[in-house]
């Protein structure tokens, strides 16, 4: 699991975290920066007739995840029948997740939060007093047990964070304050946060930071010190605006930190590379179009597993920046020629040539029958566009000179 100040992350977790990086809308694993714009669905599930099985109360238990994360779960019934559920990590804030779907299927508890990309399965003891289960966010689930509260025993939930009014989309932020530390060497993971106004990384590289801060693939910058791919660093800032960044703020924001804190300088050029393109397949696209707030940020993450891809409310430039940097080895270029912001699902078996720069080796594929199909395949069949491989020009960074920042 991870906070808003960085945790112990899995190698899932890890591509979670990244995904919260790119996308710059979620502080995974609990407390997402635009809570509110998610809309908690509820399932046609029928509570049960047993007064002692109904889950519509306070529940709480503690998830050990590298530290003890205090979690609550607020059940009530619903309108239509079934249940809603809003989840707080306390520990981590008081902003709460608003609970995807929940079932209880005999004494089988279900819960899935789609905009972390979490799932929770237990089993409702006898007396309804307790529910022994799990919480998973990539392939090692992580225990957790959940008792009903009293109100002797109920904890108490935080304030959320207050919600930033959007910065002026005419400012150009610096970071007013930026403290760069190298990484703990025990420390796992890696992450990219967004928190209100505080940008947050955890065991970061430059190589890293760069791929988020102009948007290219490690094979489009030519001439970096070894050490810009290996030595990682903590970054916490604030900008000196008033108001939330958006997205094309934050990452002018660390083009500068990189300038001034790295002493980075770097020029262009055009150079053939082996690339993948984009495009828009025969059948035409089959994203649904976004009805999140236009000026708002993106969110793309994994949801349990690497190749379950959720996106909401981005752009193709969004979903490109993410191929490219977190699963392909060779940059993309974005050829669909689609504008506007889109939601989608894209499913997929990864092969051993996808997210290796994350570090993540991919197992062999099986032969089981329900297996996803391979990338090529989910993205022309899910959502409507074509993945090539060809040789282009592309735009490089040939680096003239950089350093490793001073400690402030």
């Amino acid at each position: 699991m991870t906070d808003h100040v960085g945790g112990k992350l899995d190698l899932t977790r890890k591509l979670l975290s990244v995904i919260g990086w790119l996308a710059l809308a979620i502080a995974l694993v609990f407390g997402p920066v635009h809570i509110n714009q998610i809309q908690a669905q509820t399932p046609a599930q029928a509570p049960a007739a047993n007064p002692a099985q109904s889950l519509a109360d306070t529940w709480q238990g503690t998830l050990h995840a590298g530290r003890d994360l205090r979690t609550v779960v607020k059940i009530s019934k619903a309108d239509g029948g079934g249940y809603k559920a809003v989840f707080y990590s306390i520990d981590q804030g008081g902003d709460g997740i608003p609970v995807t779907k929940i079932t209880l299927e005999g004494t089988t508890v279900k819960m899935s939060l789609t905009a972390i990309g979490g799932t929770y399965e237990g089993k409702l003891s006898s007396d309804g007093k307790s529910i022994v289960g799990s919480w998973s966010q990539g392939p090692n689930p992580l225990p957790l047990n959940l008792a009903r509260a009293t109100p002797e025993t109920e904890w108490t939930i935080p304030p959320p964070t207050p919600k930033l009014a959007p910065m002026d989309a005419k400012a150009n932020p610096s970071f007013e304050v930026a403290t760069i530390k190298p990484s703990k060497p025990d420390e796992p993971g890696k992450a990219f946060l967004v928190r209100g106004n505080r940008f947050t990384t955890v065991n970061t590289t430059l190589s890293e930071l760069m791929s988020f801060a102009y948007g290219v693939h490690p094979k489009q910058v030519i001439g970096a010190p070894d050490w810009a791919a290996t030595d990682k660093f903590d970054i916490d800032a604030k900008p000196d605006g008033e108001g939330a960044p958006n997205d094309k703020q934050w990452k002018g924001m660390l083009q500068k930190l990189l300038v001034e804190r790295y002493k980075l300088t770097f020029h262009h050029e055009k150079k053939e590379l082996s690339v993948y393109v984009l495009s828009v397949a025969k059948s035409g696209q089959k994203m649904t179009k976004s009805e999140g707030d236009p000026n708002g940020l993106p969110g793309l993450f994994f949801r349990g597993r690497l190749g379950d891809l959720h996106v909401t409310n981005a752009n193709m430039a969004d979903f490109a920046g993410l191929m490219q940097e977190a699963v392909l080895d060779r940059p993309l270029l974005d050829q669909t020629g689609i504008t506007g912001r889109w939601d989608f699902t894209l499913d997929w078996t990864p092969d051993d040539s996808q997210f290796s720069g994350m570090g993540v080796k991919i197992p062999p594929p099986t032969d089981g029958a329900n297996q996803p199909p391979a990338l090529y395949t989910a993205i022309q069949e899910q959502i409507g566009l074509k993945l090539d491989a060809t040789k282009a020009p592309a735009d490089v960074m040939i680096i003239d000179h950089v350093e490793k920042p001073s400690e402030n």
